[in-house]
């Protein structure tokens, strides 16, 4: 009779427990139903999540193509001594910024200011004798007219009037050539730009045959970019040409600094078939020297601009399984999840093509604890500004 007593007992809680496993399994399977359902009903009593949000907006948006890019000098030229000598005087110093016409350096100009002068003397020496054969030729056609004269002596001396103007004429280029010799003996700068280092110390016999030069001048400003565009892109770039100039900006290599504006100057006219590349050119006023020759930068070519686009704050973006989505709050504070297809994302902003309308709001914080049918709250706290 005990063991019968005992064996009801076991069954009874035998039964007990199974039917609290039921009723666990039961609550477990459907929790994120129960969960979702309670929130929705229990309404005011559960607390609504706190999020920031951003309407979207139209406005014009500018597309850009990027790269990395390569400063050149626009200029670059050697000062190199047109006459032989030594060089008496440097009037520059390493790394100055000189002007066009500056004078760099002299060569000891005596022996050139020699020649000059000898040729200035014989210039007043046939000069001379041209004054005399001209006023006898005026006295022999004088002498002719009342036949005191022969025509031969008349033809002689108008042929050695001829001969000494042509002698005059010969003396005079012999002097522009001497007075251009001796202006070589000054060394000028040929274009604008900034000096490097000094390649000959005064005191040095310098000739016309050096290949080292005295100093190298590289003319800064403007500056010149250039950067290698896929063979792909080549079309955008002609289309935003033929538009009319083609804005170009320049930053650091990490993108992080702007380091000048300029306009797009030209498109090679061959593409490079080992890397499937053809080369821009862009050039910059830089007249602040922000770009340096040899510099590696970042470029951002403006292709086009997209008017009337709808466009939201980046961080509204969210990737799924599916592709890219925002959380939309409704008129209700309500979640909902929408599917977005997008155009260019840069400078903090995006632009949808598709999946959300403008005044529409989006989340742009606190995404990570939302699923859609969530009620949500606005916290009007200020957003930082996106970076550009």
């Amino acid at each position: 009779m005990t063991a019968t007593l005992q064996g009801h007992r076991f069954r009874r809680v035998r039964a007990g427990l199974g039917g609290m496993l039921a009723v666990l399994a039961l609550g477990a399977s459907g929790l994120p139903w129960f969960t979702h359902e309670a929130q929705a009903q229990a309404g005011p009593n559960v607390p609504a999540t706190p999020v920031q949000v951003a309407a979207a907006q139209r406005e014009d948006v500018p597309v850009y193509l990027t790269g990395l890019g390569t400063v050149q000098a626009f200029n670059t030229v050697t000062v190199r001594a047109q006459v032989d000598g030594q060089l008496q005087k440097v009037l520059f110093t390493e790394g100055q910024m000189v002007k066009q016409g500056d004078v760099l350096a002299e060569i000891d100009p005596r022996s050139y200011q020699a020649a000059f002068d000898q040729a200035t003397a014989k210039i007043q020496q046939d000069q001379a004798n041209l004054n005399n054969a001209e006023a006898m030729l005026a006295r022999d056609q004088k002498l002719a007219s009342q036949d005191f004269a022969s025509q031969q002596t008349l033809d002689t001396q108008r042929s050695t009037v001829e001969q000494l103007k042509a002698q005059v004429a010969q003396d005079q280029a012999a002097r522009d050539a001497a007075a251009v010799q001796l202006s070589y003996t000054k060394l000028v700068a040929p274009l604008s730009g900034r000096t490097g280092v000094r390649l000959v110390d005064a005191g040095n016999i310098v000739h016309a045959a050096d290949s080292t030069g005295l100093v190298v001048i590289t003319q800064t400003q403007p500056i010149s970019v250039v950067s290698p565009l896929p063979e792909a892109q080549l079309p955008l770039v002609h289309a935003a040409l033929n538009a009319g100039a083609v804005p170009v900006t320049a930053f650091t290599g990490d993108g992080a600094t702007e380091l000048g504006s300029g306009t797009l100057s030209l498109i090679s006219n061959q593409i490079d078939q080992a890397s499937g590349t053809i080369q821009l050119k862009s050039t910059f006023p830089n007249s602040t020297e922000s770009l340096w020759p040899g510099q590696f930068v970042s470029l951002r070519l403006q292709q086009q601009i997209v008017r009337n686009a709808v466009t939201i704050p980046s961080a509204a973006v969210q990737r799924g399984q599916a592709g890219f989505f925002v959380y939309v709050v409704g008129s209700d504070d309500v979640i909902q999840a929408h599917p977005v297809e997008l155009g260019q994302i840069a400078a903090g902003r995006s632009i949808v093509r598709q999946g959300v309308a403008e005044g529409e709001r989006v989340v742009t914080s606190g995404a990570y604890r939302l699923e859609p049918g969530i009620k949500v709250s606005i916290d009007d706290a200020p957003q930082a500004a996106p970076k550009r």
